[in-house]
C-alpha cells in the first residue's frame, strides 16, 4: 500500500485513548525486533540454515508489516513522520530495493526534516537503489542536524564507491572516508561496525593510495578478515572466507576470493618444488650463469644510499630466519612467475647457487611490469617467511620473501626505477560494509 493511502487511513483514524500502548512503540518495538531477527539469526539458528535466512526474513517483515495495518485503526496525531519511518525502516531490512520504502522515507524526512533516523535509512534505501549520489547527499544532509556515526560511517562507505572523475578525486575521497570513519569511532568506540567500516576504509587506503604496511597494520587492528590474505595469513585468510561462505552461501565473493587464493597457494608450492619445471640441463646451466656482477650495486658487500652505507652479506636462501633479514642479501635466479587473479602481489620463483628455491611476492609493482625467467634477481634485506600448514585435505609448506617497495631490487644488475612501482587498483560494489 502507497504513502498516499496511508495518508488517508491515518487521518480518518481514532483516538489514543482507545489503545492501550502509544502505537509508535508498539512499532518501533516490533521493527526492532525484525532487526534483531535479521542481525542475530546465527545466534538462535544453525550454519546449515544460512540457505533458508532471506526467506525467514520475508516472514517476519510480512508478520511485522501486519501490526502496521493493526495500528492503522488509531489516529497518530504529531507521529505521522515517524510512522512512515518505521514502517519504511521495516521495509529496508531486505537487501533488495523496493519502491514505497523510498516513497515512505521522503514522506517522513518532508514532515520532519530533524528525524536523523528517516535520513539514514533513506540514504540506505537510495544506496540499494544504486543511486550514489541521493545516497550521499542523504547522509550529508543528516550531520548538520547532529555528528551521528551511522551518517559518518555510511560517508565512509559511499565514498569508496562514488564514481571519480581522476585519481586525484579518487585519492581525496578515500581521504575523506578514513577522517568520516574515524570520527564514526570516536563517537562511540565500543560500537564493532563502526570498527570493521574503519578497518575497510584503511584497506581501500593501502590498496589506493600507497601499499605502506604500516597502514596494513592499523587495517588488521580494526578489521581482520579482508587484508588477511595480503598479510599472506594463508591459512587464516582462507578460513576467513570459508566462514563468509557458510555465512551467506549466495555471496559469489568469497567463494571465488577462497577457490582463487587456494589454487594460487597450490602453484606456488609446486612450482617452487619443482624449481618452475625446468629441465636438469636448463637449470644448472641458468645457476652456471649465475656472476656476482648482476648484483649491481649489492655486489661489494654493503650498499649507500643518502650518505649511509649498509653493510650486505651474501647468503644462501637456506640460512633465511624468519622476518626481515638485516645487512643480508639474497641472489638468484627467476625459474618462473606464477599467475593469479588479480595479480597482486606479483610473484615468482628464485634460486640460489645452491638449488634451493623460494617464492617472493612483491608489492606496488606498476602494471605490465615484472621480472621474466633467466633474470638474476638480488633482494637486500629480506623479509623471510616459512609457513606450514593443513587445509581441508591439502598440506602446504611455503617459503617466501615479501618485498613491499620493488625499488630495492636488482634485477640484471640494475636497480629498478620508479617509473616501476605504481599503486594497486581498488574495486568496490555497491554491497554494504
Amino acid at each position: 500500500m502507497s504513502a498516499i493511502i496511508d495518508d488517508k487511513v491515518v487521518a480518518s483514524a481514532k483516538s489514543y485513548d482507545e489503545m492501550k500502548e502509544d502505537p509508535i512503540v508498539v512499532l518501533t518495538k516490533s521493527v526492532d525486533a525484525l532487526y534483531h531477527f535479521r542481525d542475530h539469526y546465527f545466534e538462535n539458528h544453525s550454519i546449515e540454515d544460512a540457505k533458508n535466512k532471506n526467506d525467514d526474513l520475508e516472514i517476519e517483515l510480512k508478520d511485522t508489516l501486519a501490526k502496521f495495518d493493526e495500528c492503522k485503526v488509531y489516529e497518530i496525531d504529531g507521529s505521522r513522520a515517524k510512522y512512515y519511518y518505521l514502517k519504511g525502516k521495516a521495509l529496508n531490512v531486505v537487501e533488495r530495493f523496493i519502491p514505497q520504502t523510498e516513497e515512505l522515507l521522503s514522506k517522513a524526512v518532508k514532515l520532519e526534516p530533524k528525524l536523523l533516523d528517516a535520513w539514514n535509512e533513506l540514504g540506505e534505501c537510495y544506496w540499494k537503489k544504486n543511486d550514489i549520489k541521493q545516497a550521499k547527499n542523504c547522509f550529508l544532509g543528516a550531520l548538520p542536524h547532529e555528528r551521528n556515526k551511522v551518517s559518518l560511517r555510511n560517508l565512509s562507505m559511499v565514498l569508496r564507491q562514488e564514481p571519480a572523475e581522476n585519481h586525484e578525486q579518487r585519492v581525496e575521497n578515500i581521504k575523506k572516508g578514513v577522517d568520516y570513519a574515524k570520527e564514526a569511532v570516536a563517537l562511540d568506540t565500543s560500537d564493532g561496525q563502526s570498527w570493521t567500516i574503519l578497518g575497510n576504509a584503511y584497506l581501500a587506503s593501502y590498496f589506493t593510495i600507497i601499499q605502506n604496511p604500516a597502514v596494513l597494520r592499523l587495517c588488521m587492528s580494526a578489521y581482520a578478515q579482508a587484508a588477511l590474505k595480503y598479510q599472506e595469513e594463508y591459512k587464516l585468510a582462507l578460513d576467513a572466507f570459508q566462514r563468509a561462505l557458510s555465512l551467506d552461501p549466495s555471496w559469489s565473493d568469497p567463494r571465488n576470493k577462497h577457490d582463487e587464493l587456494l589454487k594460487n597457494l597450490k602453484d606456488i608450492q609446486n612450482l617452487c618444488e619443482k624449481r618452475g619445471y625446468l629441465k636438469p640441463k636448463k637449470l644448472s646451466q641458468m645457476i652456471e650463469a649465475l656472476d656476482k656482477k648482476y648484483m649491481g650495486p649489492y655486489k661489494n658487500g654493503s650498499y649507500t644510499f643518502h650518505n649511509q652505507t649498509v653493510k650486505l652479506d651474501l647468503i644462501p636462501i637456506k640460512n633465511l630466519k624468519q622476518g626481515v633479514n638485516t645487512e643480508k642479501v639474497v641472489f638468484g635466479k627467476v625459474v618462473c612467475w606464477i599467475r593469479s587473479a588479480d595479480m597482486v602481489p606479483f610473484t615468482f620463483c628464485m634460486v640460489d647457487e645452491e638449488k634451493s628455491c623460494v617464492a617472493v611476492t612483491v608489492y606496488n609493482l606498476a602494471e605490465g611490469r615484472g621480472v621474466v625467467v633467466g633474470d638474476s634477481i638480488s633482494i637486500p634485506e629480506p623479509f623471510f617467511a616459512h609457513q606450514k600448514f593443513s587445509y581441508s585435505d591439502h598440506e602446504f609448506d611455503i617459503q617466501s620473501i615479501r618485498v613491499e617497495v620493488p625499488t630495492v631490487l636488482v634485477v640484471n644488475g640494475r636497480k629498478l626505477n620508479r617509473n616501476q612501482q605504481a599503486c594497486a587498483k581498488l574495486l568496490s560494489f555497491t554491497r554494504s560494509d
